[in-house]
């Protein structure tokens, strides 16, 4: 046999996601490029490795151990790498991360300059919804997590960030001047939904249960960005993270419409397991942001 590691990747790739075309995305390749390596790789078995039923792509039984061998040895060579580097002097290894989804726009001015200080570490960031970030968690899928709401039922240790703010937003059609709104005209407004999972969810639920507030449910959306893109639009209203909405707001495409009770404020924290032994890559960020996440929020963050 004659496979190359890169044959590995490629076939190891479309093993998870059971699909040349996302192969192909997720790996910035071209579809013939795919499908070109994995002939290669496959003519090299003599049991086929996968199989097309309609326009699916399977995985035979066969192909399912040849990928469990191949991410072993990808693996043993990335520890390879490592210790090479480590040899050298350098910090290396993986860092895994889940984030909630408004946390996209936090996490990487809290990690650039640690990655460029430290060439040889790899980042794994995984941007979801709330439960999906607590799950991995939970089964210490990842060395850590960002939330602004910090899980009920988990023993954690934490590193607060900086502060979360949401208001009511909308565009130019929900035009409410007066400086302190009362809450009751929430109950007038078409107001637009997080799906179910969703941090920002939860402390608008919140908000609007502690009032005795009922609201008229337009829509559920499962992003931040096709919930801007509907307010945009005049759909309606909702109660978003400032944080996400700096160039809608400087455009003028949203406005913040001021309320009585808002901004709802929370904290946006970095959280591991209190039990979790720390890689050293890991320790290394949480050294990094105890000196550095005071500077990081003056520089990047002073608009908020």
């Amino acid at each position: 046999m004659n496979y190359t590691l890169h044959q590995l990747l490629i076939f190891l790739k479309i093993t998870e996601t059971k699909s040349i075309t996302k192969a192909a995305e997720e790996m910035h390749l071209t579809q013939p490029a795919i499908s070109i390596q994995l002939k290669k790789f496959q003519d090299q078995f003599d049991i086929p490795l996968t199989e097309v039923i309609g326009r699916q792509l399977y995985v035979t039984d066969f192909g399912k151990e040849i990928a469990i061998a191949a991410e072993k040895i990808l693996n043993e060579l990335q520890k390879i790498n490592y210790k090479t580097m480590a040899f050298k002097g350098q910090l290396t290894g993986r860092l895994k991360i889940s984030v909630v989804s408004t946390g996209k726009y936090v996490i990487p001015y809290f990690i650039t300059d640690f990655l460029k200080e430290n060439k040889a570490v790899e980042l794994e960031l995984d941007v979801t919804n709330k439960s999906k970030v607590i799950k991995s968690l939970q089964n210490n899928d990842v060395d850590f997590s960002l939330v602004s709401l910090l899980p009920e039922k988990i023993d954690v240790e934490k590193i607060d960030l900086m502060e979360n703010k949401l208001y009511l937003v909308g565009n130019k059609e929900f035009d409410f001047p007066n400086e302190h709104n009362n809450k009751s005209i929430i109950e007038n407004i078409p107001i637009i939904y997080r799906e179910k999972g969703s941090g920002t969810r939860q402390v608008m639920e919140q908000f609007l249960e502690s009032n005795k507030l009922q609201l008229v449910k337009k829509m559920e959306l499962t992003s931040n960005e096709a919930v801007k893109q509907a307010l945009i639009a005049g759909i309606g209203c909702s109660i978003m993270p400032l944080i996400g909405l700096k160039n809608e707001l400087n455009n003028g495409d949203l406005h913040i419409i001021p309320i009585k009770g808002l901004p709802l404020k929370s904290t946006w924290s970095l959280i591991w397991l209190k039990q979790k032994n720390l890689s050293p890559v890991a320790k290394a960020f949480t050294d990094y942001l105890l000196v550095n996440k005071n500077k990081i929020m003056a520089e990047k963050f002073a608009w908020i």
